[in-house]
């Protein structure tokens, strides 16, 4: 279905082009007919999909006919960089009107929010205690809200923002169009949507399983050797685009700090950045300055990179959905992508959960040359060992490393992404 089909206001096909669509997604198809018919919505999608434009277009759409200068749709987000990344979405797809959005989010000065809301943005992209905040002071008005989206509500519920969420919507006017998207539905958010959408279309587009365009490999090592077999990985592979988890936000530093010393260029994203270096560090690596991003899960949802190459989990997520959505960063828009992910024994648990899911056995990779038998540094006398950062297995004895049955012809063959 190409986008004409939908019969949107012609201006928006300007910006249509630009962004470079050309045939609508599944979950575009089935969400933006709905939701320019002004039904509520509550939508599941995988990642990398088009959900932000399937929200974006008919908001955009309702807001070129009507009052100008005025706030009349809110998107309420978990984070900064989502919330910046939404923006981008709406200066792309609003070009050729003169629309015009605003972020409001903590940890940078209010005092540019409150001048774009004296100035009359029509859309609101938002983090919930910053628009709280502005909101109790006076400088956000809701009362002219006609479109609301909640995004990644399950995830606004992990880092403890539903009450927060709650408050926003009853300060917006109760006759309104509300559009919730949710990766899972815990009952809180199950709730949630209950008192906040009337008669919901309800679209789910299959979250339930990693992308069909990634392939995943595992690769079996000790605690101890973690950082020298992902150093080795590295140099196996096409570095062109490359992602890392790591569980902590010291060991993303860490992690970071290695990679750097064994000669790649590569940043970091977490908690302990400014928002600031946060910026510039999701730059680096869109514009391709830096070719590797080490990160903490912040970075797991919203990241619209659509040229990651790799994804490689230094730690395993603790749950099968972050392990969705990590690896959701690569084979977007029809993409293909590989996800690696550096096991131990502690991860046997949730393997056979992501095996269940995924249908089929992961396949055991083990690098030709590389010595898993190399014993653990002596630890100095705070307890650490002085290599790799530190386990969480490092508490219980470790056991023997993993050796290969055969390690054969190396297969990490480099893909390269077209």
């Amino acid at each position: 279905m190409n986008f004409e089909q939908f019969n949107l206001d012609s201006r928006l096909m300007q910006g249509i082009k630009k962004a470079g669509y050309e045939k609508a997604t599944p979950i575009q198809e089935a969400a933006i007919p709905a939701a320019l018919r002004g039904r509520d919505i509550i939508g599941t999608a995988q990642t990398g999909t088009g959900k932000t434009a399937a929200f974006v277009l008919p908001i955009l759409n309702k807001l070129l006919s009507g009052p100008r200068h005025v706030t009349r749709a809110l998107i309420v987000t978990p984070t900064r960089e989502l919330a910046e990344q939404i923006h981008d979405v709406i200066r792309d797809l609003s070009a050729g009107t003169k629309l015009k959005s605003a972020t409001i989010y903590g940890g940078v000065g209010a005092g540019p929010q409150i001048q774009a809301l004296r100035a009359g943005a029509e859309i609101l992209v938002a983090c919930p205690g910053r628009l709280l905040d502005l909101i109790q002071q006076g400088h956000a008005k809701m009362n002219g809200i006609e479109i609301l989206v909640l995004d990644e509500a399950d995830r606004m519920f992990d880092m403890g923002f539903l009450p927060d969420v709650r408050r926003i919507v009853k300060a917006v006017p109760e006759k309104r169009q509300t559009m919730l998207f949710s990766a899972t539905f815990p009952p809180d958010v199950e709730m949630l949507a209950s008192q906040s959408l009337t008669h919901p279309q309800k679209i789910a587009m299959g979250i339930v399983k990693p992308a069909h365009t990634v392939a995943h490999a595992l690769y079996p090592v000790s605690p101890h050797l973690k950082s020298a077999l992902l150093i080795e990985l590295l140099k196996h592979t096409d570095t062109n685009s490359v992602l890392i988890f790591t569980r902590t936000k010291y060991r993303a530093q860490k992690v970071a700090q290695q990679i750097l010393r064994a000669g790649f260029k590569v940043t970091s994203l977490h908690g302990d950045r400014s928002q600031g270096q946060r910026q510039a560090a999701l730059k680096g690596f869109k514009s391709g300055h830096h070719d590797i991003m080490v990160a903490t899960d912040i970075a797991a949802r919203g990241l619209d990179v659509e040229s990651i190459s790799h994804v490689i989990n230094y730690d395993m997520p603790d749950t099968a959905d972050a392990y969705i959505h990590r690896i959701g960063r690569t084979g977007r828009a029809q993409r293909t992508g590989d996800a690696f992910t550096l096991i131990t024994h502690e991860d046997n648990d949730m393997i056979q959960v992501l095996e269940r899911i995924m249908g089929q056995h992961i396949k055991r990779e083990y690098i030709e040359g590389f010595d898993y038998t190399r014993p653990a540094p002596p630890k100095s006398d705070s307890g650490r060992g002085r290599g790799a950062p530190r386990s969480d297995s490092s508490r219980r004895p470790p056991r023997p490393a993993p050796t290969p049955k055969s390690y054969g012809r190396n297969r990490l063959a480099p893909r390269k992404i077209k």
